[in-house]
């Protein structure tokens, strides 16, 4: 017993020592202390000559430190031993390319891809010990080879990613859609490979070199795969169209497929401006889909965008419209999205909330799950607020706060709260429920709380008497009830009376997204304008700067001046909510491509 103790012992010790010089010898190499590092990779090479992260350990200190001859002789001793790993062979050849005797470090390379031609299986090990060292030619060469030799073989990922280091983007597309030819992989893998690579230019040479092997393979095998994959690039490049074709054979070839795909595309073309295409698909899936309730969705897009340019002597005709398809789909739990849609035109477009208000009053007697009551009740509540019935709005709102505490509607609710209070007038009760969304998960929802939250409090420590943030509360309230010439002409009572305030920036941009809502341009880019000039160093500089670069981009097509304005926001406003967008755009207008 006191022997196998002892043994037990002694095994500790070793194990313990091995794993001390096993971290020193990675801390010293981390830190670039070779010297050291090279006395317990010797070490550890020497106890442990199969462990090959010793042994390239030990090779990496010896180069570092330029003793090849070191390494020379110690690979040397390696290749000796019995069935030494053919990687060796490419370490000694690259010591010899660090000595600049190429000869002798060709002959070790051709060596080791000899040895596929023996054994197939060592061509991953080889081509990855090749791709080490950027040795992309060799590497490529000693991939295929084991694969012309073994055809169970399959490097085309590997394969993939040496062409796009290359610069040989065809090549590298051929290879990855090979890998979803044979099923090895992916679609969604494939696409998270290749996406860098494609921008929103249709006629950029690597889209054009996609396009081409996609239809070549479309060609000899129909399968779905490749229509799926035309239609990502067609949606890259925002030929909704186009991608439209390609969708609508997908579903006439799928069985028993349903609309989601094609409701996803109609969703894109409506945020990209491109109404009339989305248009042609919610028709196309109205008219076919065998699902009702898909069947109505699509009726309720076409009726938002029906909605987009309807003037005013056409929403007694969409009001029928709205009205049929109560007829057809009654009122249910299942077709609450209608009667929200249907509410909410009544009163955001109608001007009349009483009838709205009466219908989801009548929604909420539906048997509702928790989240479709909450989905009725801020519906209700936005409602009320509209028709000035804010106590009774923060009834609602309160509701589904406390009872989707953690939940995005929860959260949506808390902010709806502090917003109802802030038209109200209740600024000290705005600003209590906002201090707690600024932590929110969503990042949209905690910008929003943290503006209105310093506006609230900024404009509070200034003016006693709230007079100017008073004004703006009922701008801002104008403008939610769609009032907008009433709305402007407060904000420029604002801006008039109180030059010079905390809260004159916050009048100009508001004042600037309702030109923009009634597209008044250059009212709105002379606002934006202002605040950069004036305001520069102040928080509301990174949304002048981010809305002067889309109206540039989109409405007065100046990309120079719309990069200017990007640029300004990726150098000085790093952790602003629009950066991400802002870096994408610039790229974009510089012609970069777009992962």
């Amino acid at each position: 017993m006191r022997i196998l103790s002892l043994i037990i012992s002694c095994l500790l010790f070793f194990a313990t020592a091995n794993a001390q010089e096993d971290f020193l010898a990675k801390q010293y190499f981390a830190d670039g202390d070779f010297e050291k590092a090279v006395i317990f990779y010797e070490k550890l090479a020497k106890k442990n000559p199969r462990r090959t992260d010793y042994v390239q350990g030990l090779i990496a200190c010896y180069q570092q430190l330029k003793r090849y001859e070191d390494v020379e002789n110690f690979l040397s001793d390696q290749l000796k031993q019995r069935n030494p790993h053919p990687n060796l062979l490419i370490e000694q050849g690259y010591n010899y390319a660090l000595q600049d005797i190429p000869e002798k470090a060709n002959a070790f390379y051709e060596k080791a891809l000899k040895v596929i031609e023996k054994n197939p299986n060592f061509g991953y090990a080889l081509g990855f010990q090749f791709q080490k060292y950027s040795l992309l030619d060799r590497a490529i060469m000693a991939y295929q080879k084991a694969m012309e030799l073994n055809p169970a073989l399959n490097y085309d990922y590997q394969l993939a990613r040496i062409y796009g280091e290359q610069g040989n983007v065809e090549k590298m597309y051929r290879s990855y859609l090979n890998l979803i030819g044979v099923g090895k992989t992916s679609k969604s893998n494939i696409l998270r490979s290749i996406d860098a690579f494609v921008s929103s230019d249709p006629q950029a040479p690597n889209n054009l070199s996609l396009k081409k092997i996609l239809l070549e393979k479309a060609q000899k095998n129909p399968d779905l795969i490749w229509n799926e994959m035309l239609s990502w690039l067609f949606i890259k490049q925002e030929q909704y169209n186009n991608a439209f074709r390609q969708e609508r054979a997908i579903y006439k070839r799928t069985e028993g497929s349903s609309a989601e795909r094609l409701e996803s595309l109609g969703d894109m073309a409506l945020q990209a401006g491109k109404n009339k295409v989305a248009k042609e698909i919610f028709e196309y899936i109205a008219d076919t889909a065998n699902n009702e309730i898909t069947k109505l969705n699509a009726q309720l897009n076409l009726l938002d965008i029906e909605l987009i340019d309807a003037k005013e002597n056409q929403l007694d005709h969409i009001q029928k419209k709205y009205g049929a398809l109560i007829e057809t789909y009654g009122y249910k739990n299942q077709t609450l999205q209608l009667q929200v849609a249907y509410a909410n035109f009544l009163t955001f477009r109608k001007n009349n909330p009483e009838p709205a208000e009466k219908l989801l009053k009548n929604s909420l007697e539906l048997p509702l799950n928790p989240r479709g009551i909450a989905y009725i009740k801020l519906t209700l509540g936005d409602i009320l607020v509209y028709n000035r019935k804010f106590n009774e709005a923060l009834i609602y709102f309160s509701q589904v706060q406390q009872k989707l505490k953690n939940d995005v509607l929860g959260q949506n609710a808390r902010f709806k709260v502090a917003q109802t209070s802030f038209y109200k007038g209740d600024f000290d009760w705005a600003l209590t429920q906002l201090k707690v969304l600024r932590g929110s998960t969503s990042q949209l929802m905690a910008n929003d709380a943290m503006q209105l939250s310093l506006l609230i409090s900024d404009n509070s420590l200034e003016d006693s008497t709230q007079t100017a943030l008073k004004k703006y509360a009922r701008a801002d309230f104008l403008a939610y009830q769609n009032k907008t010439k009433d709305a402007i002409t407060v904000l420029e009572d604002i801006l008039q009376n109180h030059k010079g305030e905390k809260i004159e920036d916050e009048a100009l941009l508001k004042q600037a997204r309702i030109f923009e809502s009634q597209e008044q341009y250059e009212d709105a880019r002379f606002n934006y304008q202002k605040i950069v000039e004036f305001y520069g160093s102040g928080i509301l500089a990174d949304d002048a700067h981010f809305a002067l670069g889309e109206l540039y981009r989109k409405v007065f097509e100046e990309p120079e001046k719309a990069k200017s304005h990007f640029e300004k926001i990726i150098y000085n406003y790093q952790d602003s909510y629009y950066f991400p967008q802002a870096r994408k755009n610039f790229r974009m207008l510089r012609g970069d491509a777009i992962n």
